[in-house]
């Protein structure tokens, strides 16, 4: 087989892999050989992995497990919960020096980016859902979260 054929049929298996996941860009690399897929991004917005993670915003300490387990419960239960899609490193905006994508209290419209989701070193948008308004965000900057994680709540 042709070198151009193998590398038109590496691209197609990429290509596939990324319709059938959640990420949006693949890259292989071997010696000075180098194939990246991505998928096109709706907006226009590069985004860069920070430097150096910012301090996590302070959270008060539960007095109990008990409470701290009822509001986690009751966050996933939540028909507006924003689960993640995926696990890796959550950010709340596009740069150590960048504004914040949500607050609590800001209204959203369906499609608008709700954070940053880093996995395999491909930064992902996370859009809302559905339009309404922030009521609790449930992560902190630079915070790992697995798949499912109640991330935040739009009623």
């Amino acid at each position: 087989m042709s070198k151009i054929k193998e590398y038109k049929e590496l691209i197609r298996e990429l290509a596939e892999l990324l319709d059938k996941s959640t990420l949006s860009e693949i890259e292989v690399a071997e010696d000075d050989f180098s194939i990246r897929v991505a998928r096109q991004a709706p907006s226009a917005v590069n985004y860069a992995v920070p430097a150096a993670p910012a301090a996590p915003a302070p959270v008060a300490a539960p007095t109990s497990a008990a409470p701290a387990a009822a509001p986690a419960a009751s966050a996933a239960d939540h028909p507006g919960m924003v689960p993640s899609p995926m696990v890796g490193t959550a950010y709340a905006a596009s740069g150590p020096d960048a504004n914040v994508f949500i607050k609590v209290g800001d209204t959203v419209k369906e499609g608008d980016t709700l954070l940053i989701i880093e996995a395999m070193k491909v930064m992902n948008q996370i859009a809302s859902p559905k339009s309404g308004t922030v009521k609790e965000i449930l992560f902190t900057d630079s915070q790992p979260v697995e798949f499912g994680e109640p991330l935040c709540i739009i009623e």
